[in-house]
């Protein structure tokens, strides 16, 4: 199997941190209009629907891993606020819970294909651990996001937190010790708070300390550069993994 994952480029990182984003806000205005149950059961369809796509082709096509991407990210939102909203637990305590099913993620698929690298995922086992874990690092960046903006430094506070703190995993990997997987992954994790922040900023009130641009138009603002940058990567091509060429 060809593989199912693009070339990490400029490119990958800007789509990651508009869906992060995007599937915030995607998720706080479905489950205002329809009701969270509904937006729950909804959200687990389409999540399991765009999966099995995904999974279903031989190799990777832009729009519909981004596709997939854009709804695990919308479900990760979901997972994550249910246990908050529905079940009232705190985000200090989900935040490590989802920290804890991360690593067990990790622990197994290096347990079993003796790598994390995105690069290897050529057969179905790997991609499937894969999709977990992207799974996982929606939830756990949804929950670290609220945490900190919960806690006294606010959306915009929490979007210069991760601005600052994605840098760290690059420079170590740059100039320091830190191998390519562990830094995609640090990195991977941390845009998902990056861009929930800024979209959650963007998106809530004056008085919660937002710019009050309202969830409907800033969900569809982040959809709408989303279907840009993926319509030209689907053009140029630019993002096809070197073994997935025709």
């Amino acid at each position: 199997m060809a593989s199912k994952v693009p070339e990490v480029t400029v490119y990958f990182w800007i789509i990651k941190v508009l869906t992060t984003g995007m599937g915030e806000t995607a998720s706080d205005f479905l489950a205002h209009v329809l009701g969270p149950v509904p937006a729950v059961g909804l959200g687990g369809v389409a999540l399991v629907a765009a999966l099995a796509v995904q999974l279903a082709v031989r190799r990777y096509v832009a729009w519909i891993y981004w596709t997939a991407i854009v709804m695990v990210s919308v479900f990760g939102t979901m997972a994550a606020d249910v246990l908050h909203v529905g079940l009232g637990v705190p985000y200090s305590l989900s935040t490590p819970f989802f920290m804890a099913a991360l690593a067990a993620v990790f622990a197994l698929w290096y347990r079993s294909e003796r790598t994390l690298s995105i690069h290897s995922v050529h057969t179905r086992r790997r991609e499937t651990f894969y999709w977990a874990a992207v799974l996982a690092t929606f939830a756990l960046g949804t929950a670290a996001g609220d945490l900190t903006a919960t806690i006294g430094l606010g959306y915009l506070g929490s979007a210069v937190l991760y601005a600052a703190a994605i840098a760290v995993p690059a420079a170590a990997h740059r100039w320091g010790r830190l191998d390519a997987v562990a830094a995609f992954w640090t990195a991977y994790v941390i845009t998902r708070p990056l861009g929930a922040s800024v979209a959650d900023w963007m998106a809530v009130g004056h008085a919660r300390g937002g710019l009050d641009l309202g969830l409907g138009p800033v969900t569809l603002s982040w959809t709408v550069a989303i279907l840009g940058f993926v319509g030209y990567l689907a053009v140029s091509r630019k993002d096809i993994p070197h073994d997935a060429m025709p």
